[in-house]
């Protein structure tokens, strides 16, 4: 009976050492989804951010943000002194709808484009004219705001078309 409880107690003592084996297994690969403590971090840059000059009291923002980071990140919202009301909207089979954040893929760009997704204005307060810039501030899941002046150009102005 006491050699039976030893290897009862081995068989077990091996048993809890597999299981601990296995869920540290688990939990490394499983940690290869999501950033470790001390992983990369998304690091955003926006290029060729624009307006073009609103024609009544709403508008459109449009830029580039690139992540060169190896972590994910998404934007979350923007705020800017011109509106109270900026959101973020999407354009499916050619409708506009308003959505919750656009992803940043890891060394990825996020493109807010016409005809595509974009920052919406609404209810502005004021008319900004061709050469002026707007200040906005891009809110992020993860990363710091960052702010961006976005150029106002021609109402008809698509870098697409040059």
């Amino acid at each position: 009976m006491n050699r039976r409880t030893t290897t009862l107690s081995a068989f077990s003592a091996i048993a809890v050492a597999a299981a601990l084996t296995l869920t540290g297994c688990s939990s490394s690969d499983s940690s290869d989804a999501s950033p470790k403590a001390g992983a990369g971090k998304p690091e955003l840059k926006v290029s060729g951010a624009f307006m073009p000059q609103p024609v009544m009291d709403m508008g459109g923002g449009f830029l580039t943000i690139t992540n060169t980071g190896d972590t994910a990140d998404k934007l979350t919202s923007v705020t800017s002194s011109v509106s109270d009301d900026v959101s973020l909207h999407e354009t499916k089979n050619q409708k506009m709808q308003q959505v919750k954040a656009f992803d940043i893929p890891a060394n990825g760009e996020l493109k807010l484009e016409r005809g595509g997704n974009h920052i919406m204005f609404m209810q502005m307060k004021q008319h900004p004219k061709q050469g002026e810039k707007v200040a906005v501030e891009l809110h992020f899941e993860k990363s710091a705001a960052l702010k961006v002046e976005l150029s106002v150009e021609a109402p008809n102005h698509n870098p697409k078309q040059h």
